[in-house]
């Protein structure tokens, strides 16, 4: 087994290297003059099953490059099989047509990763679940439910809890924590009368003296959370928390939730934490590498991947 890591997020490649017990491969990443991306493996991998771990995460278009540059150098190295392990699969909310003359970006990316030459992919929590669908190689989307049932059992009292989707969109997403918590469910249901007018949340469900959790697959800008988190109190829960997998937190989103009235937002490492991230009041990450781990695990032993998540 051969892992390579991009430049994306290093510290969770090395953590899932430090859990397989395998030392990354050596390669250089790096850059020309002009920004344009050079990869060169130091290291024989003739043979060899391969995982490039890379999220496709801010700059995005940079660290995509990147690994299908890395695949294709694997390719003509003559690697066995080359698994493209993507924490984060950045162009998931592209994944239709919301409208006339518009990609479908999801499929896109899907394409230039398999005629890269990736043999599988290997991601967690995809945005919309149909995308496995558009990768013509086996597809593994793991879950990152089991890491974050098991904070939320050492964290909070289960006897209490509400877990409450902030859309109609993440309904089954939450169902799905709920059921393994065995908590009941609230969905947070925005609408806008007329344009121009601010949003209207209202709560499906009594959320009055419960510990509320909002559940999602990413947080981007955060003005969903904090808006969904000061609706739930205003109904009357004791305090609201957000377990998101993805913390994609662009612009002013880390300094709008630590101003919002969220106790906490946990995240993944699926993507790179940044300063103001790790200096957050209210922001704390949980570690994905060991589902990660023993996936690449199971994989390299050609073992069930979703016995994982029974």
């Amino acid at each position: 087994m051969k892992i390579l890591a991009g430049n994306s997020n290093r510290p969770l490649s090395e953590a899932i290297a430090a859990y397989l017990g395998v030392p990354l491969t050596k390669c250089q990443v790096r850059r020309f003059a002009d920004m344009e991306v050079f990869v060169e493996i130091l290291e024989n991998v003739r043979g060899q099953d391969t995982f490039v771990i890379q999220s496709t995460s801010f700059p995005t278009n940079d660290h995509l490059m990147e690994a299908l540059i890395m695949i294709d150098a694997l390719r003509r190295a003559s690697a066995r099989r080359i698994t493209a392990v993507m924490p984060y699969f950045g162009y998931a909310r592209q994944d239709r047509k919301p409208g006339p003359r518009t990609p479908i970006s999801a499929k896109l990316v899907a394409n230039l990763i398999t005629r890269a030459g990736a043999d599988r992919v290997l991601t967690v929590d995809l945005h919309a679940g149909q995308i496995q669908g558009f990768f013509d190689i086996p597809t593994d989307n793991l879950f990152a439910a089991p890491v974050l049932v098991r904070d939320i059992q050492d964290k909070l009292d289960l006897s209490n809890v509400m877990v409450v989707s902030p859309d109609v969109g993440g309904v089954v997403r939450a169902r799905a924590l709920a059921k393994r918590i065995n908590a009941p469910l609230a969905i947070v249901d925005k609408r806008r009368e007329r344009a121009g007018e601010s949003e209207v949340m209202n709560i499906i469900g009594e959320v009055k003296g419960k510990n509320c959790i909002l559940v999602d697959d990413i947080v981007d800008s955060g003005g969903t959370l904090c808006n969904a988190a000061e609706a739930l109190l205003k109904k009357g829960a004791t305090d609201v928390r957000a377990y998101i997998t993805h913390g994609v937190l662009s612009g002013g989103a880390v300094a709008r939730i630590s101003a919002s009235m969220l106790k906490e937002l946990v995240i993944t490492d699926s993507i790179a934490s940044t300063e103001a991230v790790r200096v957050a009041r209210n922001i704390r990450v949980v570690s994905i590498a060991p589902l990660i781990g023993e996936a690449i695990d199971r994989t390299a032993k050609e073992e069930s991947v979703s016995s994982l998540f029974n």
